[in-house]
Parts: C-alpha cells; sequence; structure tokens
C-alpha cells in the first residue's frame, strides 16, 4: 500500500512540526517514532514523550483506505533531508516495514505497531478557548524564557508562569536568581487564567510559533485549560502537554518599585563591553563590577590568575558613587534578547536588585539579584 506519494518538502514540513519533542533515548522504544495514521487521502502524524503530544494533519497523496503504524522520526527525517526538495517522495508499507522511494534512492525501514503508541489521555474538563496572536505570545515568550531555571529542585521554576486575566496576558520566568516579566495587552477578553508551563513545552512553542503576521486567521493560536493540561491549535497543529503543579514565586514583591537611579544607555554598547569583561572572568566565578559615578560607568572583571579587565562607558547620570557586583551572564542573557535600542538600568545600592527596564515598551522588567565580589 502507498501510504503517501508527495514533495520531499511538503514530507519534510510535516515530520519536522511534529518531530521536535521526540527524544533519541527513551524507556520506551516507540517514543523514538512517529505515529502515522491513514484515512483516504488525509494523513496524520503524532509524536510523544508522555508529558507532550503534537499532532499534526496533511493531503499526502496515497492509496485509498485506513493504514496505521510507527517509524523511527529522526531516521526518516535524516533521510528525508537527504533528498532534493522537489522531488517526489513515495512511502510504501508492506508487513512491517515502511519503503521510503525518491528518485534513484531507496531505504527500507522497520517499524513498530500502531496500537503500542502511547497517545496522551486528554482531560475532560477543558475551560473555554480563546486565541491570540501567534507574533504576540511568541514575542512574550522570547523575552522571558532566557530566565527559566534548568533542572531546578524546585520543578515549578523550570517552565513559565502563564497568567491570562481580562486583556491582559503576562508570562514570568525565574530560576531564583533573577526574573523575567512580560505583558501583552489584547484585543480579547480572557477568562482568569494562572498555569505553569513546563520549560520542554515552553522551547517547542517558540520554536513552532510564527511571528511573521502574514494571514492574520491562520496566525492565531487557540488555548485551552484544564486542570493538569494545556491544549493549543495553531498552524495545523494540535499541541497537548502536561502542566508543571506547584505555586509559583510571588513575582510582584520581587519586582522593585522605588528605586532612585536610573541610567538608560544604548543596549549594544553596554552588551558589548559586558561581553569583553566577561572574557576574563573565571568559568565557575562570572562576576563583573559595575562602578557607577557622576558620568560614568565602570564596568571591571579578573579571575584567579589575577588578570584584570576594565572599561568605561559615557552615562547621563549625575546621583551617588556606588560600586555593585552582578552575574555578567545574567546581564549579557537580557541584553541579548532584546531588540530595542536602548536599555534602563535602575539602582537603588550595593545589596539591591537591578531592574532592567526597556524604554519604548513598559511590559517588559527584568530583576537581577547583586553578587558578593
Amino acid at each position: 500500500m502507498i501510504v503517501l506519494k508527495a514533495a520531499q518538502e511538503k514530507i519534510l514540513a510535516a515530520l519536522q512540526s511534529v518531530g521536535g519533542i521526540v527524544e533519541r533515548r527513551h524507556t520506551l522504544p516507540i517514543l523514538a517514532n512517529v505515529l502515522i495514521r491513514k484515512n483516504g487521502p488525509a494523513l496524520e502524524l503524532i509524536t510523544s514523550d508522555l508529558e507532550i503530544q503534537i499532532r499534526t494533519t496533511a493531503q499526502l497523496d496515497g492509496d485509498d483506505g485506513s493504514y496505521a503504524t510507527t517509524v523511527g522520526a529522526k531516521k526518516l527525517g535524516d533521510i528525508l533531508k537527504s533528498l532534493p526538495a522537489d522531488q517526489t517522495v513515495s512511502l510504501t508499507a508492506n508487513q512491517n516495514k515502511l519503503t521510503l522511494q525518491g528518485g534513484k534512492s531507496r531505504f527500507t525501514l522497520q517499524t513498530l505497531p500502531a496500537e503500542d503508541f502511547p497517545l496522551v489521555q486528554e482531560a475532560a474538563d477543558f475551560g473555554p478557548a480563546f486565541s491570540v496572536p501567534q507574533k504576540t505570545l511568541k514575542m512574550l515568550i522570547g523575552q522571558v524564557h532566557f530566565a527559566m531555571a534548568v533542572h531546578d529542585i524546585r520543578y515549578y521554576l523550570n517552565g513559565i508562569l502563564f497568567v491570562a486575566e481580562g486583556n491582559t496576558l503576562t508570562l514570568v520566568a525565574t530560576d531564583g536568581h533573577r526574573l523575567a516579566l512580560s505583558q501583552a495587552t489584547l484585543e480579547v477578553e480572557m477568562p482568569k487564567q494562572e498555569v505553569i508551563l513546563p520549560r520542554k513545552t515552553v522551547l517547542e512553542l517558540m520554536r513552532l510559533l510564527k511571528d511573521d503576521g502574514k494571514g492574520e486567521e491562520e496566525q492565531l493560536i487557540e488555548m485551552r485549560f484544564a486542570g493538569n493540561q494545556a491544549k493549543f491549535s495553531f498552524g495545523g497543529l494540535e499541541f497537548v502537554t502536561k502542566l508543571v503543579e506547584g505555586k509559583f514565586p510571588d513575582y510582584n514583591r520581587v519586582i522593585p518599585k522605588n528605586h532612585k537611579h536610573h541610567i538608560t544607555l544604548g543596549r549594544t554598547t553596554l552588551l558589548a563591553s559586558l561581553q569583553r569583561a566577561a572574557i576574563l572572568t573565571s568559568d565557575k566565578f562570572k562576576g563583573v563590577r559595575l562602578n557607577i559615578a557622576p558620568g560614568l560607568m565602570s564596568i571591571a572583571s579578573s579571575n584567579a590568575e589575577q588578570e584584570e579587565a576594565k572599561e568605561d562607558i559615557e552615562i547621563d547620570y549625575g546621583g551617588d558613587s556606588f560600586e555593585i557586583g552582578f552575574n555578567v551572564s545574567y546581564l549579557m542573557d537580557v541584553l541579548s534578547n532584546m531588540s530595542q535600542e536602548m536599555v534602563t538600568v535602575s539602582l537603588q545600592d550595593a545589596n539591591s536588585s537591578a531592574l532592567i527596564t526597556n524604554p519604548e515598551y513598559e511590559g517588559f522588567k527584568y530583576v537581577v539579584m547583586p553578587m558578593r565580589i
């Protein structure tokens, strides 16, 4: 039976849209596979890692009839990538193998039975659906994702807090040392929701969401939330994910409100200076010292070999002089994930967290704790 027959680029695009979550090494070997379900001309591709499941439907020609199997997602993707984009590729089923043909190339792949593929049990209590532009959600995730924790025992930090209320959508990420918050006002009223999306889900959404704004209808993402699950539908994909259970820290308490010193300067200038200073920090100790004085900011670093870097930046500032230390990576992360020309750094003293904001966009706040150096 010919399961599908289409141009390489069409099949590869469908496979890549679901293939990002596939783990190469898993306790269940079948989870390295993609489930292929054929029903007439429509073909469903489904992948899962037991926490997340992604499904897409594509119109890929082939014989009529129904058929289902699973085949190695990575191998299938690698083979397709090695063939020319405009080449017609066919996938034929024969007993427990699939044969892929393109031009004069032929590959025979081992399959595992479709009925053994563990589909995610969808929650029965999904709340009302609401839609937001993909572009907006991608922008919000892009502004906070780098502050998520990685493998923290406080598991609720290994993801982002997603808060919808009224017409405001807020995303927050923190690893306990720094916090990023981004907010957007939407044209729709949203039911009050507060959920924690897992780290892997966040990174996968960031990869899949479109931000070009073409064809507004296609560029919305529909969301629904249940007690322990979220469901996203966009661009022909259905994305179901488990949520992280736990209580996210009260982010409003962390954000400084009354800092008295404000310095606005060029983002790329500051980033380049920090990148140079970072060269002479030690791997374990990424500290840089910022000396703030009227008209001048000095950035200094040193390491165990007693090497030193120092650089001065002229600033528009007339307040008190003081020195404050930071983990340079935390500062470089935020500056490299912003796109605006200017950045505002608000400070109180050497022991208080710094607040980094964007003078052109009120919805963004980044808090970073100081470091004793």
